[in-house]
C-alpha cells in the first residue's frame, strides 16, 4: 500500500494543497485551528509529516511533564493505557506534554513509593496504579509538599491526600457483575470471587459490592470464600481448576483484578460453554477471544480514553492553579461487553 500524499492529506482535512503546504513549510498566515485540523488528519491516515506538523504547531506551548506509574509491564491492557495515555498527549494543542513512564513489576506498594519518590523534581504531576499503604500515602504527601499533585487510577489509594481518583465506581461495579451472575446462572447455586489483594483498595469495594447485591437481591446463591490471587494468571488458574473440581454447583465466578487469563483457561478446560457465568475485568485479547467462543458471559472494561483524555486536562489545569480545596473523586461509567457486542479493538 502506497504511502498517502498530500493530495490525500488536503482531502482528509478538508482543505485545499496549498493550505497542507502552508502548514508542512511552517508558513504564516495560518489559523490554529485549521494546522490542528491538518495535524490530525496526518495523523488519521499515517501521513509521514505529522509529527513535523506537531512539532511546529507545539513550538511555542510551554511544556507539561506527566509521570505515569502503571502496574505489568507486559501485560495487555497496560501496555494499551500507556498507548492511550501516549496518543491523547498528542493529541492536546495547548501544552506540549512529554510523559515519563515507570512500571511495577509486582505489586509492592514500597516499590510504587519507591517510584514515586522518583518522580520529585521531574514531573509536574504524576498518575498512578497501585496498593493503598501507608508508604504509598507518605510519598504522595511528600509530593504535594513539593507542589506535585498525585491522581489514583483504576484503583484508589492515599485518600485525603492524593489530588483525585480518576476510575470507575468499583462499589457499583461489583453489584453489576453479580447482577449479571444472578440473571445469567442457569440456576442458583455457588459463586466463586477473586481479588488481586487485600491492599487493592478497587477489589476490595467490587467484593463488598458484589456480596452485597448477592445479600440484598439474590439470597438463593451461596458465595464462596473470596481468594486472593495475587493478580498472577498460574495462581488463578490452578484455583480455578480447584473451585471447579471440589463444587459441581458453581454456577459463576467473578475475577475482579489481574489474573483472569487463568480463570478463563481453567473455565475452558473444565466446563462447556454456558455452564458457568465467568466475568473479568478489562478487555484484552485474551478476553476477546473468550467472550468469541463463550467461555466469557461478561467483560466490564474501563473507559480509558475517556478517563484519560479527561485526566490530563486536570493535571495541567492543577499544576498551573494549584490544589484543589478538597482531594475528591471522578467516576466513570463501566464499558460492557459480551459475545454479541462488535469489538472496536
Amino acid at each position: 500500500m502506497s504511502r498517502p500524499t498530500i493530495a490525500d492529506l488536503a482531502k482528509a482535512a478538508g482543505v485545499g494543497r496549498a493550505t497542507v503546504d502552508r502548514v508542512l513549510n511552517g508558513r504564516q498566515n495560518v489559523r490554529e485551528e485549521t494546522v490542528k485540523r491538518v495535524h490530525d488528519a496526518a495523523e488519521r491516515i499515517g501521513y509521514h509529516g505529522a509529527n513535523i506538523i506537531r512539532h511546529r504547531m507545539l513550538a511555542d506551548k510551554p511544556e507539561f511533564r506527566l509521570g505515569l506509574i502503571l502496574q505489568k509491564p507486559q501485560h495487555a491492557f497496560y501496555q494499551e493505557t500507556l498507548r492511550i495515555f501516549e496518543a491523547q498527549a498528542r493529541a492536546c494543542t495547548w501544552r506540549r506534554v512529554q510523559i515519563l513512564v515507570k512500571f511495577l513489576e509486582d505489586s509492592n506498594p514500597e516499590e510504587l513509593a519507591r517510584l514515586l519518590g522518583g518522580m520529585k523534581g521531574r514531573v509536574d504531576a504524576v498518575a498512578a496504579t497501585g496498593l493503598d499503604h501507608h508508604s504509598v500515602t507518605l510519598a504522595v504527601q511528600e509530593l504535594r509538599e513539593a507542589g506535585i499533585p498525585v491522581y489514583s487510577l483504576l484503583s484508589d489509594f492515599a485518600q485525603g491526600v492524593r489530588e483525585s481518583y480518576f476510575g470507575t465506581n468499583n462499589l457499583k461495579l461489583g453489584r453489576v457483575a453479580g447482577w449479571f451472575i444472578s440473571r445469567l446462572a442457569p440456576r442458583a447455586g455457588k459463586v466463586g470471587l477473586f481479588i488481586g489483594g487485600p491492599r487493592f483498595h478497587g477489589h476490595e469495594l467490587r467484593e463488598t459490592g458484589f456480596r452485597s447485591f448477592f445479600r440484598d437481591s439474590a439470597p438463593g446463591f451461596h458465595l464462596l470464600e473470596t481468594q486472593i490471587n495475587l493478580e498472577t494468571r498460574q495462581l488463578t488458574y490452578e484455583a480455578t481448576m480447584n473451585l471447579l473440581s471440589r463444587h459441581d454447583d458453581l454456577v459463576g465466578l467473578y475475577c475482579a483484578g489481574g489474573g483472569m487469563e487463568g480463570a478463563i483457561q481453567a473455565a475452558r478446560e473444565m466446563r462447556k460453554p454456558g455452564d458457568l457465568v465467568l466475568i473479568v475485568n478489562e478487555l484484552t485479547p485474551e478476553s476477546q477471544s473468550g467472550l468469541r467462543d463463550g467461555t466469557l458471559s461478561v467483560v466490564l472494561a474501563t473507559p480509558v480514553r475517556q478517563i484519560t483524555a479527561d485526566l490530563i486536562v486536570q493535571m495541567i489545569d492543577a499544576s498551573e492553579r494549584g490544589f484543589a480545596d478538597m482531594p475528591g473523586q471522578r467516576f466513570f461509567p463501566v464499558q460492557i461487553w459480551t459475545p454479541e457486542s462488535e469489538f472496536m479493538m
